[in-house]
């Protein structure tokens, strides 16, 4: 059976709450203080069975001007309005406010409920009905029924609940949705039970023993039972009036506005991109960077509107704008809210959420305006692909794609699947599931290319960049993954080549001047000359009358072409001669099992300046490994 919520609409004192009791049996005035006031101030809850055997929920709301904020709280979710007008009174101020802010929360469904009609007569119901007609008309009551009723008398009660009846059999079934929602509306402690939470659960289901979050403070929570109705039931699903009782959270943790959810579904933010329609009703524009207060589920916030392609909006008008907010709001795609001006309060437009987790925008880039105007009409494939495009190298992941396109996780599944298949995105990081687009790694293939050929430029001796220092070049990466699938990738293609730590174009080529050719023949002489006792490089570049720097660069090339061996910092060695001394060493070790350090001394013959960092480096080499002042032979090394 379908889940239904009937909401009550409509200005002070026109009878909602006493229609509700006289329907239901019900009073939805549970407050002290709406006892002794006569007025409805927070939201009251009821049900009612109709003839059909469909179980509505009812939320009865506030008419006062000042508690339009609870009347908002209360129409989330809703999927029938009673626009509840008095006979004696006929459309008022709240009667219009109200019916816009249902309007702009996207209700479609509702009739229109003439009360009090014992206390008016025949002919003043005429014209009450007429004017009722003519507000209505361009609205989505425009050809709702008009049920008048007297909740003193009865009269009219039965009409009103086989107009119930009719609307309910149309009412569509809602949208399934993967992500359990329920703004909380209510919360309070009972004895026994600990803190009990109410909503309407707009969205997925929730089971007794279900672990979940609160947003936005991330508190998590283990559900220890469920109420619908009154009824203790294992499950709730969408569409239900819901009471939900939990282990080990106190009542001062949660707050109305606050959202129930699965845990990390959810993404609370400062910023919203929103599609914003400025009532007609306003009297003037308003401006960018307005104060304004923020209405979705049963939050409101203050926060700043911005325009995005203009200086001001004018009455009628709609357009996608951001949103920045004071406290991080928890919504996702297609949400709806309204907006109410800061001071003097009243409704002046609302919409629906585009983007629940946007970039921070400049203002003025056309670019911006089209992509967003994109995620009002384009279909689900584009909408995904461009968020995934939007992203940039810092991916997006499908736990955000989620929220950020309100599509079905099988349906968001299939879809990116698809689009991985045609090589429109690439699935960057498996663990967990971080997408990003062809374009952006296209463009980063070409900006590493790019940063290899300056490097080869500006170090042309060097056989290739190191690939920590590759990696600093891109920080706003978001994990070293997508950077090892770039480079797998430009291996595949031939771009470039990876030896061990270094990497470069695999168009790069070492190739000496004449010059850098004359300096290398000169450094290779000298340490082949010198054998074991080779000066410092600082003061064999005096000597050769070589700029260290440039000479550097030539001996490092001898050192990776493995000619010249580094011992350690500034000490370099022929490696020949040092292959010569590794044998003799190693002889010495299968004939003695170790050696000290005066008998290496004696095979070396050299001073202690070259012993200690040629036998240092053996140790390095896994040639030799030391043992209290001895060495002893790590391996056997052959030749």
């Amino acid at each position: 059976m379908k889940q239904i919520i009937l909401g009550t609409a409509g200005h002070i004192d026109h009878g909602k709450t006493s229609l509700i009791k006289a329907v239901t049996g019900i009073d939805t005035d549970r407050l002290k203080e709406e006892k002794l006031r006569g007025i409805t101030i927070e939201l009251g809850f009821a049900y009612l069975d109709l003839p059909s055997g469909q179980h509505l929920g009812i939320v009865d709301v506030p008419g006062h001007e000042k508690f339009v904020k609870n009347m908002v709280a209360g129409a989330t979710g809703i999927d029938i309005v009673a626009l509840v007008i008095a006979a004696d009174e006929g459309v008022m101020p709240q009667t219009r406010e109200h019916m816009e802010i249902c309007t702009l929360l996207g209700i479609k469904h509702g009739l229109v409920v003439l009360t009090k009609i014992d206390l008016v007569d025949e002919e003043w119901l005429e014209l009450v009905t007429d004017d009722i007609k003519d507000f209505v008309r361009g609205t989505f009551l425009e050809d709702a029924p008009i049920v008048a009723v007297s909740s003193d008398t009865g009269v009219g009660l039965q009409e009103f609940i086989k107009a119930l009846d009719e609307l309910s059999a149309v009412i569509p079934v809602r949208s399934p949705s993967s992500i359990f929602r329920l703004p909380v509306d209510r919360v309070f402690s009972m004895k026994g039970f600990g803190t009990v939470i109410t909503g309407t659960l707009i969205s997925g289901r929730v089971r007794v023993g279900d672990i979940v979050m609160l947003y936005p403070s991330g508190i998590t929570s283990k559900v220890r039972g469920i109420q619908v109705h009154n009824r203790i039931v294992n499950q709730a699903e969408t569409g239900m009036r819901t009471a939900i009782n939990f282990q080990g959270l106190g009542k001062d943790s949660v707050n109305r506005g606050d959202v129930l959810s699965n845990p990390a579904a959810l993404k609370p933010n400062y910023m919203l991109d929103v599609s914003f329609h400025y009532l007609h009703s306003n009297k003037k524009p308003i401006k960018n960077r307005t104060r304004i207060r923020f209405h979705a589920g049963t939050s409101e916030v203050l926060g700043i509107l911005g325009l995005l392609d203009k200086e001001e909006l004018i009455p009628g008008e709609t357009a996608v704008v951001q949103l920045r907010l004071d406290s991080p709001e928890a919504v996702i795609k297609d949400d709806r809210f309204v907006i109410r001006s800061y001071s003097p309060v009243r409704t002046i437009g609302g919409g629906y959420i585009l983007n629940p987790i946007p970039q921070k925008h400049k203002r003025y880039k056309p670019e911006v305006v089209k992509g967003l105007k994109g995620l009002m009409d384009n279909g689900p494939e584009k909408i995904i692909s461009y968020h995934i495009d939007e992203s940039g190298y810092r991916g997006v992941s499908f736990s955000d794609l989620m929220i950020m396109t309100n599509i079905h996780e099988k349906q968001l599944h299939d879809i990116i699947q698809g689009l991985l298949s045609k090589r429109t995105v690439i699935l960057a990081d498996r663990e967990n599931q971080i997408y990003i687009h062809h374009n952006s790694f296209d463009k980063l293939k070409k900006e590493m290319s790019v940063c290899l050929d300056n490097y080869h430029q500006a170090n042309p001796l060097k056989a290739g960049m190191p690939k920590e220092e590759l990696r600093s070049k891109f920080p706003a990466l978001r994990s070293s993954k997508l950077i090892n699938l770039m480079l797998n990738q430009m291996i595949k293609d031939k771009k470039i080549v990876a030896e061990e730590n270094t990497v470069r174009l695999a168009s790069h080529t070492i190739s000496l001047g004449m010059d850098q050719a004359d300096v290398r023949k000169k450094i290779l002489d000298a340490y082949l000359n010198s054998g074991l006792t080779p000066p410092y490089f600082k003061e064999l570049s005096k000597t050769l009358d070589v700029e260290i720097s440039r000479g550097k660069d030539v001996l490092m090339l001898l050192v990776d072409e493995g000619l010249i061996v580094k011992a350690k910092e500034d000490l370099y060695f022929n490696s020949r001669a040092v292959e010569d001394l590794q044998q003799r060493l190693v002889d010495f070790l299968v004939s003695h099992e170790e050696i000290t350090t005066p008998q290496f001394k004696d095979i070396a013959g050299v001073s202690r300046k070259y012993l200690i960092p040629l036998i240092e480096y053996f140790d390095a080499q896994n040639v030799t490994i030391r043992i209290g002042d001895n060495r002893k032979l790590r391996k056997r090394v052959t030749f």
